[in-house]
């Protein structure tokens, strides 16, 4: 019996046979590559769904001191009124009546409905001292009593004397509003959250 013969026979699909490799390895290579395709497809996806959701903006000028600074980066998130309304005391990001090629960014100051009125820099909500708790620089101008309108935002910048806001051309239309400033992340040493802060203003 030639015993050659019959192990040639019994394994014919043995890995030293180069044609039956040659299927094997375009396999593989065409693994590969489906894999990386279907990988760089992913990342572009959330990248996309990043820069959507969280754009980034770049703040020009004074009118937030002392709490956001002329050169500062942040992430604005463009999700967050989808589940609540703004809020009193947020920072946020928008389009303001009076332009339409420059953001701005402004503090949330009456909500609709309320009625805000400015004397010698100090301002009133209904009628009522509002007490602010985050640091700012405060004007000294005077504003007769304002109506905030349905779906409207009472916005000013923390350093008083030194923002185009809603004391010198109006309220702000819920609109035009892109989103709530929510990470700063250069220069390095502003790195982190924006501060939230909660109170109970006048009624």
């Amino acid at each position: 019996m030639d015993i050659s013969n019959e192990t040639q026979t019994a394994f014919p699909n043995d890995a030293s046979n180069p044609s039956s490799a040659e299927p094997t390895a375009r396999r593989g290579v065409g693994t590969a590559i489906r894999e990386l395709a279907e990988t760089l497809i992913l990342t572009l996806v959330v990248f996309l769904l990043i820069r959507f959701a969280l754009p980034n903006f770049r703040i020009e000028g004074f009118s937030m001191e002392p709490n956001f600074h002329d050169g500062q980066y942040l992430f604005v998130n463009k999700l967050e009124y989808f589940f609540h309304p703004p809020e009193r005391g947020d920072v946020v990001v928008f389009l303001p009546p009076n332009s339409t090629t420059r953001d701005f960014i402004k503090r949330i100051i009456g909500l609709p409905g309320e009625r805000v009125e400015i004397l010698d820099g100090v301002v009133f909500i209904n009628g009522k001292k509002l007490d602010e708790p985050y640091p700012l620089t405060p004007g000294t101008y005077s504003l007769a009593p304002v109506l905030i309108g349905e779906d409207e935002y009472f916005v000013l910048g923390d350093n008083r004397n030194n923002s185009s806001d809603s004391h010198s051309w109006g309220t702000l239309p819920g609109k035009k509003m892109i989103g709530k400033a929510w990470i700063s992340y250069w220069p390095p040493e502003l790195m982190g959250f924006v501060p939230t802060f909660t109170f109970a203003a006048a009624k």
